[in-house]
């Protein structure tokens, strides 16, 4: 441990961490059979706990038992069951060509295991934000130091007491607290941090990493827009808009922020997406709770004062901080300098914005942040390309949102400041994992014939065969 460390760290976490440096080797070297053994006594364990957590999530965030079976359990439970089935083949060490330079020599990839790491779970989905790294973590052979948010505290508690049964703490821990704990966590030399939250705690998190050179995948958010193209089927795309949007109440990474729609579609579309919202969300009872007071306050005072600069409240509108309530809402009449557009809403708000031309639309996209998602709604194939390359995001879909992260065959993660590295399937497998180069050299290697001293003429032929060889390979 680093004197840095040694010094910041409390003592109880200081000890934690300890026990799990001296456990990291034992869990590295642990078979596929081993791992998924591990996997599947997490699987058991999170069926025993569904309905605590399903319990814990609607203290926390108001959720239903049908809302967090779909967007919490069963990822997990889906995330778990990949792992188990494709496990043996990750873990495989990969042949890869040796150069003839090298004639005789064998190269392999083998991963291997990062060591001790740490996991900063958020709040918006506390479960499955929590346990999908963890599952990737575990199925790289690594030990873990989860610190679910303070923000979902009935979570956090189910969480450590499903860990705490299923895992011994050198393996598994759950720590909890707030910032102040997260600088003590961060401040350790762990060989790998996954944080997942807002850009400016993300920029904390690398800073406390720094010191000791410990790698991060930064799961952030962003701006993601939904841009409505001129071919697109309105009602299909109102309706995968507003449900990606108002899902969790608004409260999504990856939901649709702000959506952008020619003008001679606009009026259509806000009445379908009107429609959607009267079937889908018109139950308050049923709708999912902001994490708190304050973040109702600062959605309130941000569309207020989109209207005072011209913006209309065309549905919804009321915010509720003593309930922890928004309404959906739609706001139109939305242009790219009101306080709606300046930051990611992270709430069931939706800015509608005009525009012209595509490239119109695409320019506003680029003139923002690189955001965590982008959705494009079009019939035209080369209208989806033309968004594709003329854009930056770290996920994409066409004609659909938010259901891109349920392929664990897809990376997620994002790009510039929506993120950096990603995960789920084997690309948490990798984000988890060290890709460690192996070569075995032959016993007659050509590589002696470049032995000092270099007059001899073995040097002065290897050269020359080199330059040989040169002229050979193919330019490219």
């Amino acid at each position: 441990m680093t004197p840095r460390a040694a010094a910041t760290a409390p003592p109880d976490l200081r000890a934690l961490f300890e026990a799990q440096q001296a456990h990291r080797l034992r869990m590295a070297q642990t078979g596929a059979a081993e791992r998924q053994a591990v996997l599947r006594r997490l699987r058991a364990g999170l069926q025993r706990h569904r309905a605590r957590l399903a319990g814990a999530l609607a203290l926390d965030l108001g959720k239903s038992r049908a809302e967090a079976e779909i967007t919490e359990l069963h990822p997990v439970v889906a995330e778990l069951n990949h792992a188990l089935t494709h496990l043996p083949r990750w873990m495989r060490p990969r042949t890869v060509p040796t150069p003839a330079t090298l004639l005789g020599s064998r190269s392999r990839v083998v991963p291997e295991a990062r060591g001790v790491t740490l996991i900063l779970s958020p709040w918006n989905y506390p479960v499955n934000l929590a346990l999908v790294p963890l599952i990737a973590s575990l199925a790289a052979g690594n030990t873990v130091i989860l610190k679910p948010s303070e923000k979902a505290p009935a979570t956090a508690r189910a969480l450590q007491e499903l860990l705490e049964e299923v895992f011994e703490p050198r393996l598994v821990a759950v720590v909890e607290g707030g910032a102040d704990v997260a600088a003590a966590l961060t401040a350790l030399p762990f060989d790998h941090i996954f944080f997942t939250g807002s850009g400016e705690v993300g920029r904390r998190v690398m800073a406390a990493a720094a010191p000791n050179l410990t790698p991060v995948t930064l799961e952030l958010g962003g701006k993601s827009p939904a841009i409505v193209e001129a071919s697109a089927d309105l009602t299909l795309a109102a309706e995968r808009v507003g449900w990606g949007k108002f899902l969790n109440a608004g409260q999504t990474c990856v939901a649709p922020d702000y959506v952008l729609v020619p003008h001679e579609q606009h009026d259509p579309f806000v009445e379908r997406l009107v429609g959607v919202v009267a079937r889908r969300f018109s139950d308050p009872g049923a709708f999912g709770r902001m994490v708190d007071a304050r973040s109702v306050e600062r959605l309130e005072r941000l569309t207020r004062q989109s209207v005072a600069a011209g913006a209309r409240v065309v549905l919804g509108g009321d915010f509720d901080p003593a309930r922890r309530f928004v309404s959906p809402t739609l706001v139109t009449g939305v242009t790219p300098d009101m306080p709606l557009m300046r930051e990611e809403l992270f709430g069931p708000v939706l800015p509608v914005l005009r525009y012209g031309e595509l490239e119109d639309a695409l320019a506003l996209v680029r003139r923002l942040d690189t955001p965590l998602a982008l959705y494009v709604f079009t019939r035209d194939p080369a209208q989806a390309e033309r968004v594709r390359a003329g854009t930056r995001s770290g996920g994409l879909m066409v004609n659909g949102t938010v259901v891109h992260l349920s392929n664990p065959h897809l990376p997620f993660g994002g790009s510039g400041p929506s993120g950096m590295g990603n995960y789920h399937g084997e690309s948490g497998f990798r984000t988890f994992s060290h890709e460690r180069a192996v070569m075995q050299e032959a016993a007659l290697s050509p590589t002696r014939l470049g032995y000092p001293p270099y007059g001899r003429p073995g040097p002065r032929l290897s050269a020359w065969l080199l330059r040989q060889l040169e002229r050979t390979l193919p330019s490219g």
